[in-house]
């Protein structure tokens, strides 16, 4: 990508951060948290830049990045509040078991680690969301879209009915035809890899 590519695509993407901002506080109820998220997204965005294809707004894509990212920061902090929240709350408690609870016999730690503490794991989970999209693209435009109003965004069935301007039975039938598509696509594509 050429320089003058990259920075109108960063200036795109800037252009989309207060919005970022607002979604990422109403969802983390912190700022700084939020900060991080969004920080996070737009790296993301912008080294995926070559994967947006163009078939949604770049609000609509930098929100799904963001909707990821803030359950991985969600899913972090909790790991991290649950292992030490084991710790002693007093001097007097500071007694080496608490500590030795935290490993097995051979040493090592009992729990897994959040995702990003192991660049495997956030390298394998990278490349699922890569076959998750490309099986979202072999979806009707318009079933793509419902889906990923209603799995990925969390818009409720009426709200989407009303944008969509499709009855709330068609847009059920609509949502269980790409979820068979998409297992079926994951099966051949990811699960039976």
């Amino acid at each position: 990508m050429t320089n003058l590519k990259t920075a109108s695509l960063f200036t795109e993407i800037e252009s989309n951060r207060g919005y970022l901002l607002r979604f990422a506080t109403a969802k983390l109820r912190d700022s700084n948290d939020a900060e991080e998220a969004v920080q996070e997204t737009m790296l993301a965005a912008l080294s995926g830049a070559a994967s947006f294809a163009g078939d949604s707004s770049l609000r609509t894509w930098l929100t799904s990045i963001l909707k990821f990212k803030i359950i991985d920061f969600q899913r972090r902090i909790s790991t991290e509040r649950e292992r030490f929240q084991k710790a002693p709350a007093s001097a007097e408690e500071t007694s080496e078991d608490w500590f030795e609870a935290f490993f097995d016999e051979t040493g090592h730690w009992r729990q897994d680690f959040s995702p990003w503490a192991s660049p495997e794991a956030a390298h394998e989970q990278q490349a699922f969301f890569a076959a998750f999209e490309r099986c979202m693209d072999k979806l009707p435009k318009a079933t793509s879209r419902i889906f990923f109003q209603r799995e990925v965004m969390g818009s409720d069935t009426d709200e989407i009915c009303k944008d969509e301007d499709i009855s709330a039975s068609n847009c059920w039938v609509i949502l269980h035809r790409a979820r068979v598509s998409l297992r079926e696509c994951l099966d051949k594509n990811w699960f039976g890899k």
